[in-house]
């Protein structure tokens, strides 16, 4: 009977702990970037950051932390004010805050932003103090990281020693300089225009 208890028990857990990790996991499901947005005055924010929750959407709202570079953390759903609605669309409402950077608006005049069932943000949010925040990841976001794909191109192009993909300093040589350059990329984003991908 106890064999039976724990095993009915361990099972109830794994479910419940499966369902928990789903349901954390809604923003940028595909790791194609799709969790960021822009701001000129208050840079990259990352709403899945390595630190922290994260953000998590429901039918009705949208609770959490982001992190944004320039103004550090942004809360979605503070207790003083409503927090960021969700009408169950993916029409996002309401008010984020940010210690440093104050209100922010996700349904301004003139904006709006949406979140698609596949947890890719689009649209524009109005802070008074950072100004507009691009959601569009079309728009915004060459969010990339290094993976290992990258590194099997460029060893590839490292083997050929010609005019390629694999010279990331554009020095018409595929050589060390450009591993150090592909080292320093592995630890940050993507520039513009990142060849290997």
């Amino acid at each position: 009977m106890n064999t039976y208890i724990l095993k009915l028990s361990a099972l109830a857990f794994l479910i419940l702990a499966a369902g928990f990790f789903c349901f954390a996991e809604n923003i940028d499901p595909y790791q194609d970037g799709s969790q960021y947005a822009w701001s000129v005055n208050a840079g990259w924010l990352n709403f899945q950051p390595a630190q922290g929750s994260g953000v998590q959407v429901s039918s009705d709202s949208v609770q959490g932390f982001v992190w944004a570079e320039n103004i550090g953390w942004i809360n979605l759903s503070p207790s003083n004010y409503g927090g960021v609605i969700n009408d169950g669309s993916g029409n996002l409402s309401g008010f984020a805050w940010a210690e440093n950077a104050g209100w922010i608006n996700f349904a301004p005049n003139g904006g709006g932003v949406t979140i698609d069932s596949d947890g890719e943000f689009s649209g524009w949010a109005w802070g008074e103090n950072i100004g507009w925040v691009n959601f569009a990841v079309s728009d915004a976001v060459q969010a990339c990281r290094v993976s290992l794909e990258d590194l099997y191109s460029f060893a590839d192009d490292w083997l050929k020693q010609m005019k390629c993909p694999g010279d990331l300093n554009q020095d018409f040589n595929v050589d060390m300089l450009d591993s150090a350059v592909l080292a320093n990329y592995w630890m940050d984003y993507c520039p513009d225009a990142w060849p290997l991908k």
